[in-house]
């Protein structure tokens, strides 16, 4: 069964949604008031370089400065140019490359404050969308994106992805792509471009050259810092990186964006055959297809499998934890088995969860311990077989004794539960609140420092209704005790608008 796009346009929000084998496996939004700005070039100011961290803060623009690490600037071309030409940079894929600075190999030759200084102007890309507290992660390195190839006019060097895996036609995509490109110029040749004619690649760079000629003929002119060059909107880029052999439809409820994927199609892959669709039903086109739910359910902390198992997904700043339980299921025979099956029912979800809700960074996955072996190979193997549809660059390790696996996944957009949500304003984002009787003991003891210090003869405590049934009820007790040690009456008033960890405690 092929696979679909789904996009609902609006003024606000655009919303696509690849659906694989009748399910929602990838969701991209995107909001007029908050465009993406991955691949993106300005021309920036450099505002402060931190030797200690070997990279330097850019004003672009943006409300936030950009992090340019030393490994992406520009002056370090030789160093980038002798790593790629060393294999020690994998030939991929844009964005699938190890990133700078993380656990790359590369170690510049010079620190960062001999290749750069305050208030120098530079040209950047964006690398990264500011994620939560961090600005965006930008680069040196142009690279501009094109149907079949990504053209780096900063870098002598041709890449083939390793999703073709055959050799001749590696070979043959790297001598076509030798023969055409102009001197001092990269590529790197995309997975859509298995089996093109060289025609189909020379249109690819003829664009990409045009493209860039007219970004430098701005660089000049423009004022620091300034835009240069966006990127694709939402719509085409989805239509442009995913759309391939394997989508053979495209769905979508706007006339203007119907048109406009007609024409993106028609010039940049018209040999490919497609059914484009346009959706023009009273009932909105993610309730036909039944996405709302999907979407609903990628938002919540708990998922729960078939068997009656379910799995927890925890998301913080430094990392994801993924908890596998048993839950309702309770098995046929025994207790190995009832493990071993949800913990690989659970490594389906998990890798659907993880790609649909694009979570990024450090994730942990706690599954049921195991006690045979050859269970936990069993499970390693089906996670790491399960991660291989996803597009987004998976390193795995084996589960430890503890039952614990530990794998990055390649962080490039925030997830659809920190962009579709917010902090709680009632817990202030930690997900849980004192409880009441927390808060009655709280009062307790405040009440006894407040009589100490103030002389009066009334104390009147304002607080949430819920706690000021307990003190009532429950904690009457305490009030009680607090009266006859002080000698005086205490009044206890209830406020609905007070949040229930908030609390008044006036005497006179």
């Amino acid at each position: 069964m092929g696979a679909e796009l789904v996009i609902n346009a609006a003024s606000h929000e655009t919303r696509i949604a690849l659906i694989e084998n009748g399910t929602i496996a990838e969701l991209y939004i995107e909001r007029s008031r908050e465009k993406g700005i991955v691949g993106n070039i300005y021309k920036g100011r450099v505002i402060r370089v931190l030797p200690g961290m070997q990279a330097a803060f850019v004003d672009i623009g943006l409300e936030k400065a950009a992090f340019l690490y030393v490994a992406d600037v520009f002056d370090a071309i030789e160093e980038y140019e002798s790593l790629l030409e060393n294999g020690s940079k994998k030939e991929d894929e844009p964005g699938d490359e190890q990133e700078p600075g993380g656990h790359s190999d590369f170690r510049p030759l010079h620190p960062i404050e001999d290749l750069l200084q305050e208030g120098q102007e530079l040209l950047v890309q964006i690398s990264k969308e500011p994620l939560g507290t961090k600005g965006a992660r930008i680069t040196s390195h142009i690279s501009l994106p094109g149907r079949h190839l990504v053209y780096m006019p900063t870098v002598d060097h041709i890449g083939i992805s390793r999703r073709i895996e055959d050799e001749e036609e590696r070979e043959r995509l790297r001598e076509v792509v030798e023969r055409i490109k102009q001197p001092g110029t990269g590529y790197i040749v995309r997975t859509v471009s298995e089996g093109k004619s060289e025609e189909d690649l020379t249109a690819d760079i003829q664009y990409l050259s045009t493209l860039w000629n007219e970004i430098s003929s701005r660089k000049d002119k423009a004022a620091v810092p300034s835009l240069l060059h966006s990127d694709l909107d939402v719509v085409q880029k989805v239509v442009r990186d995913i759309v391939t052999e394997q989508v053979d439809k495209i769905v979508v409820d706007s006339k203007t964006d119907y048109d406009r994927i007609v024409q993106f199609i028609s010039t940049f892959a018209a040999k490919m055959k497609y059914v484009i669709e346009l959706y023009d039903e009273e009932e909105p086109i993610f309730d036909h297809y039944g996405l709302e739910v999907e979407i609903s359910r990628a938002l919540g902390r708990k998922v729960w499998l078939k068997s009656g198992g379910y799995i927890i997904i925890e998301q913080t700043e430094a990392l994801t934890a993924v908890d596998v339980n048993t839950g309702r299921f309770v098995g046929k025979h025994n207790l190995e088995d009832t493990i071993l099956k949800t913990n690989l029912e659970a490594v389906k979800e998990i890798a659907y969860q993880l790609r649909l809700r694009n979570i990024g960074g450090i994730i942990i996955i706690d599954f049921i311990d195991m006690e045979k072996e050859v269970n936990r190979e069993k499970v390693f193997g089906a996670l790491d077989e399960a991660l291989k549809a996803d597009k987004s660059k998976t390193n795995i390790l084996k589960i430890s004794e503890l039952g614990l696996v530990e794998m990055t996944r390649k962080r490039v957009r925030e997830s659809i539960g920190r962009m579709m949500c917010e902090p709680c304003t009632y817990c202030e984002g930690r997900g849980y609140i004192k409880s009441k009787t927390t808060i009655c003991h709280e009062i307790f003891r405040e009440l006894r420092r407040e009589m100490l210090d103030i002389r009066g003869t009334k104390a009147t405590v304002t607080v949430h209704p819920l706690v000021a049934d307990l003190l009532y009820d429950e904690e009457r007790r305490g009030l009680e005790e607090l009266e006859k040690k002080f000698k005086k009456r205490i009044t206890v008033r209830a406020k609905p608008g007070f949040h229930q960890e908030q609390f008044e405690i006036l005497i006179n």
